[in-house]
């Protein structure tokens, strides 16, 4: 995913998130409603969290230098986890607190109306924002599932501000559900349910970005496709016997380091092979764009497995 389209998701969800904050929590005050009032915290938490992404996005732009020589790429990824505890100790943590303090102290709400008034408007711009995300994801799902895009996605902020959009709606809906029941049918405890409700859903989702974002951040490997696409060029070229290795890693979401181990036949002089290196280094690069760090090394099969070996083996 383009970075174009990671900051016009981030922009939508903002922009929706900062007005829906100020109207929630005016409309919390004068109803007293819990529920309410953990969406506006919600609402915060989530408008500062755009905010990293964005930070991130710009900090991951930096070029390389001594301290950082394969660059900030991964900027992002330690943003996007930052995101996650934010969501789960912030917005998650203080939700709960609210609903177990009006579980243990229920009270009537006052003009309810208000709150449904401003959960419907709230519902309309998070609808809004959650299309824009959701569009932009289904650029980069192609035919796949949502949770397989979502596993192989190398783009924490597109998803992270989706499964947060799609966390709003829900806690919105158990809002509306909770003051109505309060409101309509007599029952003051709901309104602190919705409240525990709408923290577990912000848990819930906190627990499941920090997992995704783990992995990006200890580093993963690029996409299946881009490494048989290597392989395949690599298989184009005369004078190789054997791909011993490759490795890759996602050091951004566009942003990947590549990594071969290659055995030439033994018969070719030196110049032929350094040539078919520069060969291949063009037209790996040419294919997949996102490469832009690519080491190939020349040394026999024997060698290698020889080397395999000497290493310790993973636990």
């Amino acid at each position: 995913m383009a970075s174009s389209g990671s900051k016009k998701v981030i922009y939508a969800a903002l922009a929706g998130n900062s007005l829906i904050a100020v109207t929630k929590f005016i409309a919390a005050a004068i109803t007293g409603s819990s529920a309410m009032l953990s969406e506006a915290i919600h609402s915060v938490v989530d408008t500062g969290n755009q905010g990293l992404l964005l930070y991130g996005l710009k900090r991951s732009k930096r070029p390389a230098d001594e301290r950082h020589p394969f660059g900030y790429g991964m900027e992002v990824y330690f943003w996007a986890f930052v995101v996650a505890i934010l969501i789960f100790a912030v917005g998650a943590g203080i939700s709960i607190y609210e609903g177990v303090h009006k579980l243990s102290h229920p009270t009537p709400l006052k003009s309810a109306y208000i709150n449904y008034i401003v959960l419907g408007l709230a519902m309309v711009f998070e609808a809004g924002a959650w299309y824009v995300a959701f569009k932009e994801f289904n650029k980069i799902r192609g035919n796949r599932s949502p949770l397989t895009a979502i596993r192989s996605s190398k783009d924490p902020t597109v998803f992270t501000v989706l499964f947060e959009d799609s966390a709003a709606m829900l806690g919105l809906i158990a809002a509306f559900a909770g003051v109505l029941a309060a409101h309509m049918g007599g029952y003051l405890w709901a309104d602190g349910a919705a409240s525990l409700l709408i923290g577990v859903i912000l848990a819930g989702t906190a627990l499941f970005l920090a997992i995704e974002t783990k992995g990006l951040l200890i580093g993963e490997a690029a996409d299946p496709r881009l490494q048989q696409g290597v392989l395949d060029i690599v298989a184009k070229v005369e004078g190789i016997d054997h791909v011993n290795e490759l490795r890759t890693m996602h050091l951004g979401p566009t942003d990947v380091l590549v990594a071969l181990s290659i055995d030439f036949k033994g018969n070719l002089k030196v110049g032929y092979v350094e040539a078919a290196i520069f060969e291949l280094e063009k037209a790996i690069k040419a294919a997949f764009p996102e490469v832009t760090r690519l080491f190939i090394e020349s040394q026999a099969k024997a060698d290698h497995e020889a080397d395999l070996s000497a290493r310790p083996p993973r636990l």
